[in-house]
């Protein structure tokens, strides 16, 4: 099999795998060439969010465990294929040399154990390092079960590391993927959070977790988030739209994936985030699952109009990021422009406040900017529906290189 086509297999393969953000490092290359800066490396998102900016394949597709979700499971009839090392070095210099990549996330199936496939992950990343003096960006997977030396090893190579909790709860993992264990992801999360330095997963951690493939609610999905925030201080959870590619009893049927329920959930992670919202605030026992139609801000605003209209040259700025259609940044901008004068509409535009949103939930030197009689829930909700609505998506792609 030629480079080629290997290329073709092992990159489609790794599509269905959204976590490989990059942003954060600190790591700088003294020598060679590449470099990582402080403030990472911008990428570009597809709508669902998955970065295609670095070479994103894996370093084989061939896999020992038959996690029933999975394109690359031991059972399934698809065309295997393996780099090696040098391969992966070839690829990612040229691609680089060319401009069509910053970087390199690298992951892999598992082949023989966990720690055969990570001492080949590690072989590869130390030839671009030390080799070929490759000093940009790598992103790379934690092999679940593997030895800890190994671990040490890998983290010291990367900027960032991530290992992949796969389903939201352990109940869901025993049912779809039974040969894993989320005490030996866990364990690498630990592992990354004590040892954690510039010269160690720089970058941060990230994990994954596959949505709508079992029964949990957005509440378990949250929940489960909003701890593995608190106790591993990771960078990211990345949560990926359940894609049906294999027929099995326990797998829902689906026609689509759930790709406005992935949307919701990254929109709430980013509010627990950036937002100071809490879980809590967002969902709980009698509404465990978001509206799809309405974005979970706009949702916890509709629910608590006693709390509006925000006069804006008033409020301060966690009260500023309660409202719809006001941004951290442009939240900033109002805290620091108020100081020397006071705002209108036209400078809260400015701001980047989007007021087709905040309008609804704002008054500037106590003006309406929409007719105050017309301020009721079925009205506000109807018309932010309105504005979320756009054509469906009918297919998922990543990136193609050919």
């Amino acid at each position: 099999m030629d480079l080629k086509e290997k290329l073709i297999i092992l990159a489609d393969s790794a599509k269905y795998d959204a976590s490989c953000s990059s942003s954060g490092s600190t790591r700088n290359s003294n020598s060679g060439f590449g470099n990582v800066a402080y403030s990472g490396i911008c990428h570009s998102f597809t709508s669902d969010g998955r970065c295609i900016s670095l070479l994103k394949i894996l370093l084989t597709n061939n896999c020992i465990f038959d996690c029933k979700y999975c394109i690359n499971r031991r059972t399934n009839n698809v065309k295997r294929a393996m780099f090696t090392p040098e391969e992966i070095c070839n690829i990612t210099i040229n691609f680089y040399r060319r401009n069509y990549i910053e970087g390199l996330f690298l992951s892999s199936g598992i082949i023989k154990s966990p720690d055969y496939t990570m001492e080949l992950l590690i072989k590869t990343i130390e030839l671009l390092r030390y080799k070929y003096h490759f000093g940009g960006y790598i992103h790379a997977k934690a092999i679940p079960g593997a030895s800890e030396y190994l671990l040490k090893k890998l983290g010291k190579l990367v900027d960032r590391l991530s290992a992949n909790i796969e389903l939201p709860t352990d109940n869901g993992l025993k049912l779809l993927a039974p040969n894993k264990d989320s005490k030996n992801v866990t364990k690498i999360m630990q592992y990354v959070k004590d040892n954690r330095s510039k010269n160690f997963v720089s970058a941060g951690q990230s994990t994954q977790m596959v949505i709508g493939a079992t029964q949990e609610s957005d509440l378990d999905i949250m929940n489960r988030s909003s701890s593995l925030y608190e106790n591993y201080k990771l960078k990211r959870v990345f949560y990926s739209a359940y894609i049906p590619v294999n027929d099995d009893k326990n797998l829902p049927s689906l026609q689509m994936p759930p790709l406005k329920r992935e949307n919701r959930l990254y929109q709430a992670d980013w509010l627990l985030r950036y937002y100071n919202f809490k879980v809590t605030d967002l969902l709980d026992q009698n509404n465990s699952n978001f509206n799809v139609l309405v974005d979970p801000k706009a949702s916890w605003a509709l629910k608590h109009l006693d709390e509006f209209p925000k006069e804006v040259n008033n409020c301060n700025y966690y009260e500023l990021l309660k409202i719809p259609g006001v941004g951290v940044t442009s939240a900033k901008r109002i805290i620091a422009s108020r100081k020397h004068f006071k705002l209108t509409f036209k400078d809260l535009k400015k701001m980047g406040v989007v007021l087709k949103r905040a309008g609804y939930f704002i008054t500037c030197n106590g003006e309406y900017y929409i007719k105050r009689e017309l301020l009721n829930k079925g009205f506000i909700e109807n018309n932010l529906i309105l504005e979320e609505k756009e054509p469906e998506v009918n297919k998922i792609e990543q990136l193609r290189l050919f």
